[in-house]
């Protein structure tokens, strides 16, 4: 694997979906991600490549998913499956704890939470894009939920835009270990010019 470097001036972690419902025990979602998460510990590498990105005076954005809030989808011509799920479940519920930012990963000042995504990507309709763009940010490092929906989706329209992207590997998490293995040793590949783990991550930023 070629050396890892990150210019804090043209790099930003995208934090994409750390809400309760996914990430905490009593989450909505939680059980479904749950073994897998907890097989490669991937909240505590979130919050590892989280703490290593504000200590390298990366910036950082939050790629949230809509929170669900009465009326949604109703009159709506066409509803993907996905977003029936999410409709169905009340998914990240505006005004409940499930649709709030775990705690650890509450914006800290100056950070930059981008507005929410109705489907998957993080940039699709949302001003991500934008918001990377105002400040020069040519390369990202992606971490969150959910790998083959999500992640992938946001990796593969960063791709698009021209982004050059790395995505931590045990910093993600899915429903099963074949959607991980999918995601990360077959889909992904194609679009993330580097799939790391935290541990080399986060030496490539202290370097």
């Amino acid at each position: 694997m070629k050396r890892l470097s990150y210019d804090p001036n043209n790099t930003g972690l995208v934090v994409v979906d750390p809400y309760n419902d996914f990430i905490s025990e009593g989450g909505k979602i939680w059980p479904r991600i749950k073994e897998v998460a907890e097989a490669n510990n991937c909240v505590p590498h979130m919050q590892q490549v989280l703490t290593a990105a504000r200590a390298a005076k990366l910036r950082v954005f939050f790629a949230m998913h809509h929170r669900y809030r009465e009326g949604d989808y109703e009159n709506w011509k066409f509803v993907a499956p996905i977003q029936r799920a999410a409709w169905h479940r009340r998914s990240f519920e505006c005004g409940t704890w499930g649709g709030e930012f775990r705690a650890e990963f509450v914006p800290a000042a100056g950070e930059i939470v981008a507005s929410e995504h109705w489907c998957s990507s993080g940039f699709a309709n949302t001003d991500l894009d934008l918001q990377l763009k105002r400040l020069g940010i040519e390369r990202i490092i992606v971490i969150g939920l959910v790998a083959h929906t999500c992640i992938e989706a946001t990796v593969r329209f960063a791709a698009e835009l021209g982004y050059d992207v790395t995505v931590v590997r045990d910093a993600v998490a899915d429903y099963s270990d074949e959607m991980m293995h999918a995601a990360l040793e077959i889909n992904m590949p194609n679009y993330a010019s580097a799939i790391v783990t935290t541990s080399d991550l986060v030496e490539a930023l202290a370097a």
